[in-house]
């Protein structure tokens, strides 16, 4: 396997990890470690466990029926499974993005105000103006929307949905942002833009993005996981797997002899 030096500690550690959804296990024994301040990519076929292990790293999993997680997995060192943890805190400092914008049936400003606001993050209004204010304009939306914060979130174009939805992760000021094949449902103008946002968070957040687009791992990642079949196959620097990678399974999917 790849030897890939993090440039920063791991934030996220996951040791010997397995996922269950009944009788079908859908992660076997995952070691992975995800540094603080990088862009992760979790690449492989469909299927293959990619969005069951972004969705263990904020316990996602504990609202599908049936699911069993085993092993361990950490958040700065901490157990996410020890039973004092709020879940809801948990949440707060590990945002998520979906693969298909999901604005709630709000105003723009509401939007974004919506975590703040439950999470008591503004003392007053004027507070709250500013934290949304700052959203925004981290997510690359404020110039395009300033004027139109009392419009349904819903009324924007699907490229600005998901934007306004990375504001709407980052208004609860994460540690750690989960993006799960956010382009996918985005043409290329859109996408190109939601990549650039992405290489601008990471100098605040740390990043874990699924992906169907090889090409866009290579963009926007620092960091590459290859899985397949629920197994992680290989992990390194974003660079040397698409170029040099160790395993035949890596090189046969990167190659596109299966997918």
């Amino acid at each position: 396997m790849n030897q890939y030096i993090p440039k920063g500690t791991a934030k996220v550690s996951a040791r010997g990890l397995d996922v269950f959804y009944g009788d079908k296990q859908a992660l076997h024994h995952i070691d992975l470690d995800i540094a603080a301040g990088e862009v992760t990519a979790l690449i492989g076929p469909s299927g293959c466990g990619k969005s069951t292990f972004l969705r263990c790293i904020n316990r996602m999993n504990d609202l599908v029926e049936g699911a069993r997680v085993s092993g361990t997995l950490t958040l700065d060192g901490n157990d996410i499974h020890d039973r004092r943890l709020d879940v809801v805190q948990l949440r707060a400092r590990v945002g998520m993005v979906f693969q298909k914008p999901n604005p709630f049936p709000k105003s723009i400003y509401e939007n974004v105000a919506y975590g703040p606001r439950i999470h008591g993050l503004a003392r007053d209004r004027a507070e709250l103006d500013e934290i949304v204010m700052n959203s925004l304009e981290k997510a690359g939306l404020l110039a395009e929307v300033e004027s139109r914060l009392s419009e349904s979130g819903t009324s924007l174009s699907g490229g600005q949905q998901q934007r306004l939805c990375i504001a709407r992760a980052i208004a609860v000021n994460p540690e750690v942002i989960l993006m799960d094949e956010p382009c996918s449902a985005l043409d290329p103008i859109a996408t190109a833009k939601v990549e650039e946002l992405i290489d601008e968070l990471r100098d605040n957040y740390t990043i874990v993005i699924v992906t169907h687009s090889m090409q866009q791992a290579a963009r926007v990642s620092q960091r590459t996981a290859f899985f397949h079949l629920g197994k992680l196959i290989e992990v390194g620097g974003t660079e040397e797997i698409f170029t040099n990678p160790c395993e035949p399974l890596t090189q046969g999917y990167i190659t596109g002899r299966f997918g």
